[in-house]
């Protein structure tokens, strides 16, 4: 499948006339949270050449769009953003483009300039809007969840994958590895087993009726209400860095497109 992935992505190179810079899975493969049969979720990083950028008409405005969406083909789900915009949202420490940028799974690149920025993550990361992301991504699907009995296992990975993400980042002041196995050692043995649990219904396409609900619904409420009583304690950082980017987005220029 990784052939046909980079295979589409040249393909889109030749079509749109621009250069991917990275790509990478960002859905539950990333994860470690597939079925056999599950979607390849590719998100990738792309800049057009010089001349697309002087003019008087910014990237994002018009026609001059930024980003790049390719229709859903059998079990391949293709979605890219324009440097500049991905460097604007890097700026806030945007959750769902630093997941990408700690993916586990990359089919193209990182080039240098991917690089840099993984560099220079720790410097703009951001802790306390990445963790308000995530406990209101948790605290929303726990209110569908509540609200339906349908569909029910996606639901708790989509309220427990941010939960530990959160926790992570409350604990370390760092982005987290995104794959679920790497979050799990600040658990308990029995919260552990839980979330295996879960794992297993997921990626084995179990009947829902193995499911840990009480430990999970235990572990969901605990975990929820420290993380509210924690980020009301934590403080946002005050970071000058568009001139770095600026400078980065310049530099890419050169050496991608007058080489």
């Amino acid at each position: 499948m990784k052939d046909i992935i980079i295979k589409k992505i040249k393909e889109i190179e030749k079509e749109k006339n621009i250069k991917v810079l990275y790509a990478c899975e960002a859905g539950s493969r990333a994860w470690g949270l597939h079925a056999i049969d599950s979607d390849y979720d590719v998100r990738f990083i792309y800049i057009h050449p010089t001349d697309y950028y002087l003019s008087i008409d910014p990237v994002g405005i018009g026609k001059k769009r930024d980003t790049i969406e390719v229709p859903m083909h059998s079990t391949l789900d293709l979605h890219g953003w324009e440097l500049t915009k991905a460097l604007r949202l890097f700026r806030k420490s945007n959750p769902g483009l630093l997941e990408w940028l700690n993916s586990p799974i990359v089919y193209v690149g990182p080039s240098d300039t991917i690089k840099d920025m993984m560099d220079f993550q720790s410097q703009l990361f951001q802790p306390k809007p990445c963790v308000h992301h995530y406990i209101n991504m948790a605290k929303s699907n726990l209110r569908k969840l509540d609200e339906t009995t349908a569909n029910t296992i996606k639901l708790y990975i989509q309220i427990v994958r941010p939960i530990l993400i959160a926790k992570w980042i409350i604990t370390y002041s760092t982005f987290p590895p995104i794959h679920l196995t790497a979050l799990v050692h600040l658990l308990s043995p029995t919260e552990k087993n839980a979330i295996e649990c879960l794992r297993e219904v997921k990626t084995k396409q179990l009947l829902e009726a193995n499911l840990p609900v009480g430990e999970l619904q235990s572990f969901i409420r605990r975990e929820l209400d420290f993380l509210d009583k924690s980020v009301s304690h934590m403080k946002t950082k005050q970071i000058q860095v568009t001139n770095k980017l600026d400078t980065l987005f310049r530099m890419t220029l050169k050496k991608i497109w007058e080489n």
